[in-house]
Formats: C-alpha cells, sequence, structure tokens
C-alpha cells in the first residue's frame, strides 16, 4: 500500500487507488504526510483542522480523527504505516515507497547529483510524472491550502524549469514548447517559463512569433506589476531584434531544486549571458530516453500485439509492402489512424514502451503537429533523430499527429533497417502505397475495454460501488479514451460526486461538457475543432450538414448525387470525422453527429449576426 499527495489525496494498492472523500480525517492525514517523519504538533494539526475557529473539544476531536484515521487504515490494509502519538503531538514515517512526495524528493535529489544531463532529465521527467491533478482537491483545509499547497507547488516547478533547461541545453527546443507553452500559461508570474518559451521558438525559427510572446509578456507585466521585463528576457529580446546566433544553451544550475546544498549551488555552472555573436557550434547528437508506460493503458489487445509482432520482426518494409518498392535496409512502417481522440498516441506510445529493448539504436518520440496547429516539416524533425546509418542498431521512431505523407517519407532514411510508428487522423494511403507496412484504423473501444479503462482510472472499487452507473458513463462518453479520461479526472477530483449524478450532468450537453478547465487540450469539442478546421471550409460546410441527418449510417448520397459531393465525404471519412464507405455505406459516431448540429446552429447563428440588415 502507498500513499499518492501529489494530487487527491488517495491510498493505492497496484493500479487501484482509493481517492478519499473531504473530511477531517483526510486533512489530518494530509497534515501528516506533508511532514513525513517528523514530529507534527498538536497545535499545528488543530490549525489543519479547524483554522484559526478551533472549538472548546478541539484536543478531544483530534484523538477521535485519528482513532478514525487508524481505523480507515485497516479497512484498507494499511500496516506499514502508523500513526504514532509522541511527546508533543504525532508522527507518521514513510519513505519513497510508500509517499509520492518523499519519492519525489528522491528523485529530484538523485537527479541533482549524477552530472550528465540525459540522467538527470530522465530522473526530473519520472519524478514529475508522480504530480496526478489538483494538488489535495479532496482535502477541505483552509490552512493545508494557504500555508503548505504553495510550498509544495514551488518545488514541482522548479523541477519542471529545470527539465526544460535541460531539454534546451540538449537542442529538444521543439520537443520542451509543448511543456513551456503549458507553463508559462497557467503560470504567467513566473519569468523564467515565459523566457524559456520565447527562447524555444526563436531556436526553431519562429523569430516573430518569439517577438510576439515578449511583447505579450512585457505589456501584461506593466498592466498588472507596473514593472519592465527582467534582465534575461531583455537580453533575450536583444539577441531575437539582432538576428543573433544563440549559440547552445546552456543548463541553469543557479536554480535550487529540492534537497540541492548550498555546496551543490555554489559548485554549478552559472548560466552565461547571451552573447552577440558567439562561435558556430556543432549540433547536439540526438540521444533517445527510455518510453514509460502510459498511465492506466487498457484493451485493444489485439492492435497492440498486431503492432508488436510488426515492431519486432524486423521485417524490411513490412506486411504489404509493394513488389521492388524497398531495399534490404527499408523501414517498417506502421499507421495507426482513426477518429480524434480515439487512442491512437497512447498505443503506440504503449507499443513503442513494450518494444524498446528490440531498437538498441533508441526510440525517438517526435510531435509532428505544433501547439498552435501548424505542422512541423521534415527539416524540423531531422534535427531531433539521428544521421542515417549513425545509430548503434535499430532505431524506432514514433511520428505523431502527422498530416500528411510527405511529412514522413524524408524521415524513414533515418530509420533504415528499424521501424517507425504513426499516428494521424488521416489514413496515409499514399505513405503505404510508397513504403508498404501495416495499417490499423481503430474504432473506439468496446463496452468491456470501457470498464475496464474506467476501473483502472478511478480503482475498481468505485466502478464496483456503481456498476450500471459506469456502464452508462461508458455508453455516454461514446466509449471514445479521450472521453473516458476526461470524465474520470472529473469524477477524481470531485471524491463525492457519484458516477449517476456525473453521466446526468455530461448528458445535458453532450460534447461540451467533455472538458477540463485547467487543460484545453483535454477537450473533445477542442480535439474535434483541430481535426475539423484543418479541412477546407467547403468540407467543413458538408461536415455540419450530417448533424441533422436521419441515423448514424449514410448513404452516399446523403450530401447529394454529385461529384463533390462523394468527395467531401471521402474527405470527412479520410480526416476520422466518418468511418468505412462506398461500396458499403458510411457511419459517423454520436457524439461527432452531436458535435456536427452544434457547429452548424454556431455557423447559422454566426451567419445571421453578420447578415446586412
Amino acid at each position: 500500500m502507498r500513499f499518492q499527495l501529489l494530487g487527491p489525496l488517495s491510498i493505492a494498492e497496484g493500479e487501484d487507488a482509493v481517492v478519499l472523500k473531504p473530511s477531517k480525517p483526510a486533512s489530518l492525514l494530509a497534515a501528516l504526510l506533508i511532514h513525513p517523519g517528523s514530529v507534527v504538533s498538536t497545535g499545528y494539526l488543530l490549525r489543519a483542522l479547524w483554522d484559526e475557529d478551533q472549538p472548546a473539544t478541539a484536543r478531544a476531536a483530534l484523538q477521535s480523527c485519528v482513532l478514525r484515521l487508524r481505523r480507515l487504515f485497516t479497512k484498507y490494509g494499511v500496516t506499514g504505516s502508523a500513526i504514532e502519538a509522541v511527546p508533543g503531538g504525532y508522527r507518521m514515517n514513510a519513505d519513497a515507497g510508500t509517499l509520492d512526495l518523499v519519492r519525489f524528493r528522491t528523485l529530484v535529489r538523485a537527479a541533482d547529483g549524477l552530472g550528465d544531463a540525459e540522467s538527470e532529465l530522465y530522473r526530473l521527467k519520472e519524478a514529475l510524472t508522480l504530480w496526478q491533478g489538483p494538488l489535495l482537491a479532496n482535502v477541505p483545509s483552509p490552512m493545508l491550502h494557504r500555508d503548505e499547497v504553495p510550498g509544495l507547488t514551488e518545488e514541482r516547478l522548479r523541477a519542471l524549469e529545470r527539465a526544460c533547461d535541460i531539454e534546451l541545453a540538449l537542442g529538444r527546443c521543439r520537443q520542451v514548447l509543448v511543456d513551456v507553452w503549458e507553463a508559462a500559461r497557467r503560470h504567467p508570474g513566473r519569468e523564467r517559463f515565459s523566457e524559456q518559451l520565447i527562447e524555444a521558438l526563436y531556436r526553431t525559427g519562429r523569430q516573430s512569433e518569439a517577438l510576439t510572446e515578449y511583447r505579450s509578456v512585457k505589456g501584461r507585466m506593466k498592466e498588472e506589476l507596473g514593472i519592465d521585463p527582467g534582465p534575461g528576457l531583455q537580453r533575450l529580446e536583444l539577441a531575437i531584434l539582432r538576428g543573433d546566433d544563440l549559440g547552445p544553451a546552456a543548463v541553469d544550475r543557479t536554480v535550487p531544486l529540492p534537497g540541492r546544498t548550498a555546496a551543490a549551488l555554489t559548485a554549478g555552472t552559472a548560466r552565461p549571458a547571451l552573447a552577440a555573436a558567439p562561435a558556430p557550434a556543432a549540433p547536439p547528437v540526438p540521444v533517445p530516453l527510455p518510453v514509460p508506460p502510459v498511465p492506466s493503458f487498457t484493451g485493444r489487445a489485439a492492435e497492440r500485439a498486431a503492432i508488436n509482432a510488426s515492431l519486432t520482426s524486423g521485417a524490411s518494409g513490412g506486411p504489404g509492402a509493394p513488389s521492388g518498392s524497398g531495399s534490404q535496409g527499408a523501414a517498417t512502417v506502421v499507421v495507426l489512424s482513426g477518429a480524434p481522440g480515439i487512442g491512437k498516441t497512447a498505443l503506440a506510445l504503449q507499443s513503442a514502451h513494450d518494444c524498446q529493448d528490440s531498437f538498441p539504436g533508441g526510440v525517438f518520440v517526435l510531435t509532428m503537429t505544433r501547439p498552435d496547429g501548424s505542422s512541423v516539416t521534415p527539416a524540423e524533425a531531422m534535427a531531433d533523430l539521428p544521421a542515417p546509418g549513425a545509430g548503434a542498431g535499430r532505431t524506432l521512431i514514433v511520428l505523431d499527429d502527422v498530416t500528411t505523407a510527405d511529412q514522413v517519407r524524408p524521415l524513414l532514411p533515418a530509420v533504415a533497417g528499424g521501424a517507425a510508428v504513426v499516428t494521424s487522423r488521416r489514413g496515409l494511403a499514399g505513405l503505404v502505397a510508397t513504403h508498404g507496412g501495416t495499417v490499423h484504423r481503430l474504432s473506439t473501444l468496446d463496452p468491456e475495454e470501457s470498464q475496464e479503462l474506467l476501473a483502472a482510472a478511478l480503482g475498481a472499487g468505485r466502478v464496483r460501488a456503481e456498476p450500471a452507473a459506469a456502464r452508462e458513463l461508458a455508453g455516454v462518453c461514446g466509449h471514445f479514451p479521450l472521453s473516458l479520461r476526461i470524465a474520470a479526472a472529473r469524477l477524481l477530483t470531485r471524491p463525492g460526486l457519484r458516477i449517476e449524478d456525473c453521466v446526468a450532468w455530461l448528458a445535458e450537453d453532450l460534447p461540451a461538457r467533455l472538458s477540463l478547465a485547467d487543460d484545453p487540450r483535454m477537450s473533445v469539442p477542442h480535439v474535434f475543432g483541430r481535426a475539423l478546421h484543418r479541412l477546407e471550409p467547403r468540407w467543413q460546410q458538408a461536415f455540419r450538414q450530417l448533424g441533422d441527418q436521419e441515423g448514424l449510417l449514410l448513404s452516399s448520397r446523403v450530401l447529394g448525387d454529385s461529384a463533390e459531393a462523394e468527395e467531401a465525404l471521402e474527405r470527412l471519412a479520410d480526416a476520422g470525422l466518418l468511418e468505412e464507405g462506398p461500396p458499403g455505406p458510411y457511419r459517423i459516431h454520436q457524439l461527432l453527429k452531436i458535435y456536427a448540429r452544434r457547429q452548424a446552429r454556431e455557423w447559422n447563428r454566426d451567419q445571421t449576426a453578420t447578415a446586412p440588415h
């Protein structure tokens, strides 16, 4: 058994976790776990439970809470961690195996002592994966949220800043963009994240976007704080305006990490100021990192087995390669396509994790679409891959969210003799025609797989408590993995919410309510919208028309008997917004049909509003 403090407070065993209900015992447990192995004074615990409004019987009530907590431990089989009554207060021991906070700090301290950038980055990323959502979301203690949560959050942000610094220093500017983009938006008061974002944009050739970001930061600081950006941001702006070559980035060791000693700080090397015109440096050699398993991954057993067999077979060109199209060293190509939110990326990463030992040259994961929706060019992606023939054995690349076959073809020589897993909403038939390979068109999960995913994410006990409601929730979510994970996250951060009540609330406004307020990427409408807006306006309009059609099966003449109508349906199917097609009927998923109807209403409303009166 172990305790999870970095997110909703929970007790976990294996893959199952029980999220505690908001209560005084939950506040007491959190207060003890925040100070593992230390004597926590009675006065501190009283403030954690009642803040400054303590009843006359507070001390007796505290003892009652301790007894209730011990009974809770017995209920869930917690035997290795006991609450000790000691002079002046209570103590609860925990180590890296029983408390995620201790493990986080242990990993960060270990990272700081490695001296190797790759190893340090791996440890920091492992530590950051322990954070599982809003901190202490189910702990109702105002004092802990006021006095303790900010300090814990600061530990995470320092580790994240450090990890992003290392990725910049290793030349992985494009990969780090997603992390620093999100961090800069969520924490606008931390200049370092803004500096990292602007530097990453500039180093990837996006000078105008870097300057726009700088001016946005400067305007916000002037308006909200009445101050100018710090020296680091100002030097960076000047370098961008002059078009300077920034040279190789350096890791900033002046920012203390949790557990770093004063001696280690003194021995560290400060990040140098940006030089006006440093000498060109050789580009860093890309080094792969181990691929971790996908959290709570379930289902897809047949597809996963087939993909893993293709990747580990070492076949050149893969099954189905056209005769004479490849050579002895051609790469095995596996394409995963399907509707937006269907789970292509998760399956690709899980298979990469499964098979990484078969690729001594390493596994490289590249996202082929930027956060703003634009496509990464093959030249940009090539900078993050080893030179052809330079690897120490077979290499695997995962190319995620590819938009065209032309994005992929120039990259395949870098993994000659290895393999490439390509995820795309499109079928990429042109790529398969020229380079062979296997294609897996993913559909929604079946009901049993949906139940398994909910049990893995929510905990088997919570699903067993409301089995009928869990089945209904899977149906409301359309058995889409993305929808199920969003619903599970909402339930995890609201431990008192019944699954049945969540189902009713979601069903009132689908798919709009399948989204999370603190992460715009975890939103079904957002993901559907990104797929739709990649299409030409005429194909977008054709999709909107499908919302008012009867049923989910669509004949080839649903948009009219014309060549353009037939092409529209083919385009929508290729974009993952429809399934099947000639010679059989097309099919549209219920969630996509509801989304099409909503899009049509909004479009008609906008047209009415802008029409001349």
